[in-house]
């Protein structure tokens, strides 16, 4: 199921009339307060958000999403201005997982709807959990522990958990997790990387010393001496 958040009517039905056509289900929505509605309801496997919404802007939705332990999880693509390039960054910080800008080509969002949906899936089926120091990842159940205590990570926070620890001792770039974890092989002026390294050490607490800054070049977990 595929929830779009679109105030402009034309946009919205196209861009479910293409959905529906390419075997997904999918509900459109004006509002926000339409919208959590039938969150509360049913969980989607993706959700397409506007920025410039009535009442409550895009923004504002994807935070309330991310914060809410029920969606957090829930991958967001969002559709942000031609020109605007500080929505786009603002929009990768707040957790957004992909963004498409408009005018767009309704193939190209498909196909983003299709690729985003196929690696959250792929993840999901990747029957092996992992550890590491007090960290315990279940991926098939997308969950974190660290000792017995259980923590709530949005999507890309458990993305980029699981791919550091599946690569530990090994440093990675900003723009290497930039390209391996959001798939984006070109590099924007933001602290994406930076602003997830930190809410991940923030959430695992004490152990969250593990994920080292490597000091000029980016990012590892490791062993603390």
């Amino acid at each position: 199921m595929v929830y779009i958040v679109e105030d402009d009517r034309q946009i919205r039905e196209l861009v479910l009339y293409s959905l529906k056509n390419s075997d997904f289900e999918c509900k459109g929505f004006a509002d926000a307060e339409s919208f959590f509605a039938e969150l509360k309801a049913t969980k989607p496997d993706l959700v397409i958000l506007d920025i410039m919404l009535p009442k409550e802007d895009g923004l504002s939705i994807l935070r309330r999403i991310r914060n809410s332990r029920a969606t957090a999880d829930i991958p967001v693509i969002m559709l942000t201005a031609k020109t605007s390039e500080y929505d786009k960054i603002v929009g990768l910080d707040s957790g957004a997982d992909d963004y498409v800008t408009k005018p767009f080509g309704i193939m190209e969002l498909i196909a983003r709807v299709k690729r985003l949906i196929a690696r959250t899936k792929k993840i999901a089926n990747t029957q092996n959990n992992l550890s590491f120091s007090n960290i315990e990842v279940d991926i098939p159940k997308h969950l974190v522990f660290v000792g017995s205590k259980e923590i709530t990570l949005t999507l890309k926070e458990f993305d980029l958990l699981v791919f550091l620890m599946r690569n530990k001792s090994i440093v990675y770039t900003r723009e290497e997790l930039l390209s391996k974890v959001w798939d984006y092989e070109q590099t924007l002026e933001t602290r994406t990387i930076d602003a997830h390294i930190m809410s991940l050490r923030q959430k695992l607490g004490s152990d969250g010393k593990v994920i080292q800054t490597v000091r000029g070049v980016g990012y590892k977990i490791g062993n603390v001496e």
